[in-house]
C-alpha cells in the first residue's frame, strides 16, 4: 500500500482553485458459497449517488465527449483515494475507454491513466506518460507532481530532484517544497527535512495541511518519534478520510503493540485488502475467531489476485505470508520481488524482515547497499540492518 498519488494532486487542484473536471479492476472470483462479494443497498440513494449515475449516464450517452469523460474518471478516483475500492479505478478506466490505448491521447486523459497505471504499478508505462506529458505541457503542475511522486516511489531519486524544481515554474510552488524536502528526508537529510516541514505546515495554504502532516507523520516513524507520528496521523484522519492514512497509523499502532486500537481504527473497512491485513495481524492477538475469518479471505483475495496476474500487493502478500502464515522462505520471495518494482521504506522493511526471518540476511543486500547509496535512515529497521 503506497501514498495514492491523487491525494497529492487531488490536494494540488484544490490549491490552484482548478474545478475537479466536472489497472483495471477485475472480477473477483468466489473461492467458496460463503464469500460475501456485495451487500445490496439497504437504503435510498442519496443526493451525492444520484449526482454520480446521472454523470455516469450522460458520459455513456455521450462517449466522445472528453470532458465529461474526466470529470467521471477524476471523481472515481477520488472516491477510490477514500475507500481503496479497485472498482473506482475500473470505472475511471472505463469512462476513458474511447482514448486508453491511443498512443498521444488528450492531455487530460494522458494524466489520468498515468495515475491508473501507477495504482496498478505499472510504472514504466505510467512514466512514459507523464515524461511525454511534462515535456509538451512543462506548465502543467498536476503531471510534474504525479511525476516526481512515482519516482520516489521507484527511488529514482536524481530525476525525482529535476520534477521537484520544475513545480515552482509550473504553478506549485508549496507543493515543491513539500516535495523537495521529502526527498531531502531519503537522501541523508532527514534531521532538515523534518525542520523544515513543521515550518512550512504554519506558511502552506490550510487546504495543504493533509498532505504535509501525512508526510511529516511518516518521517517522524523513520525518525523514531511513535507519539509526535501518532498525533500527525490523528490530524490527517480528522481531515481526510483516506485509505492510506488509515493503513499507514495502524502500522504504528501494531509496532506499538497496540491490536485492540487497529481495530478500532480499521473495524468495518475489510473490503480494502491492506486494511484487512492489518486488521488481521491485530486479531491475531485479541480474537482468534476473527483472525480465522480474516486469514481466509486474505487467502482467496490473494488467490484470486494471481489468477488475474495481478502483482499489485506483493508487499502485503509478503506480509501475510511472514507474520501470519509463519512462512518466511515464501515472504522473501514476494518481498524480493516486490523490491524490484518499488522501493519505499516499508518495502525495505518487509525484505529486511523476511531475509532474516529465513536464515538469509544476505538476501537483503541490495537494500542495504540502497541506503547507503542515498544516506537513508530509518531507525525502525536497526534490528535487522
Amino acid at each position: 500500500m503506497r501514498r495514492p498519488v491523487q491525494m497529492v494532486v487531488w490536494g494540488l487542484m484544490v490549491w490552484l482553485g482548478t474545478s475537479v473536471p466536472g489497472h483495471a479492476a477485475t472480477a473477483r472470483v468466489p473461492q467458496d458459497d460463503g464469500e460475501v462479494i456485495e451487500v445490496l443497498r439497504e437504503r435510498p440513494l442519496s443526493a451525492q449517488d444520484k449526482a454520480w449515475r446521472a454523470l455516469r449516464a450522460q458520459a455513456r450517452a455521450r462517449p466522445d465527449d472528453v470532458a465529461l469523460a474526466t470529470r467521471v474518471a477524476w471523481q472515481a478516483l477520488r472516491w477510490a483515494r477514500q475507500d481503496g475500492d479497485p472498482r473506482w479505478l475500473g470505472q475511471a478506466q472505463a469512462a476513458l475507454a474511447p482514448w486508453w490505448s491511443h498512443a498521444t491521447p488528450p492531455d487530460e486523459v494522458r494524466l489520468l491513466r498515468a495515475t491508473i497505471l501507477q495504482s496498478t504499478h505499472e510504472f514504466d508505462a505510467a512514466l512514459r506518460d507523464l515524461r511525454a506529458l511534462v515535456t509538451a505541457r512543462p506548465a502543467q503542475p498536476q503531471a510534474w507532481l504525479t511525476l516526481a511522486s512515482v519516482l520516489l516511489v521507484t527511488g529514482q531519486y536524481d530525476e525525482a530532484q529535476r520534477a521537484c524544481a520544475a513545480l515552482p515554474s509550473a504553478g506549485a510552488p508549496w507543493h515543491a517544497q513539500v516535495c523537495e524536502l521529502e526527498l531531502r528526508s531519503l537522501r541523508g537529510e532527514a534531521d532538515a527535512a523534518q525542520h523544515g516541514l513543521a515550518e512550512l505546515v504554519t506558511r502552506a495554504p490550510r487546504e495543504l495541511s493533509g498532505y504535509i502532516n501525512l508526510v511529516r507523520a511518516e518521517l517522524a516513524q523513520r525518525q523514531g518519534q511513535p507519539q509526535q507520528a501518532a498525533a500527525l496521523y490523528q490530524s490527517v484522519l480528522t481531515t481526510e478520510d483516506d485509505v492510506y492514512a488509515h493503513g499507514a497509523y495502524a502500522d504504528l499502532l501494531l509496532d506499538q503493540g497496540r491490536p485492540d486500537a487497529v481495530v478500532a481504527l480499521l473495524k468495518g473497512r475489510e473490503r480494502n485488502d491492506a486494511l484487512l491485513l492489518r486488521l488481521a495481524q491485530a486479531y491475531a492477538a485479541t480474537d482468534d475467531a476473527a483472525r480465522a475469518r480474516s486469514v481466509q479471505a486474505l487467502r482467496a483475495r490473494f488467490a484470486a489476485a494471481h489468477e488475474r496476474g495481478d502483482s499489485v500487493h506483493q508487499r502485503e502478500e509478503a506480509r501475510f505470508m511472514l507474520h501470519l502464515l509463519k512462512q518466511p522462505a515464501a515472504a522473501l520471495k514476494l518481498a524480493r520481488q516486490n523490491w524490484q518494482v518499488q522501493k519505499e521504506p516499508a518495502d525495505a522493511r518487509i525484505l529486511l524482515e523476511a531475509a532474516q526471518a529465513a536464515g538469509q540476511p544476505e538476501a537483503a543486500d541490495e537494500v542495504r547497499a540502497f541506503m547507503r547509496r542515498w544516506g537513508w535512515s530509518d531507525k525502525r529497521l536497526g534490528a535487522w540492518l
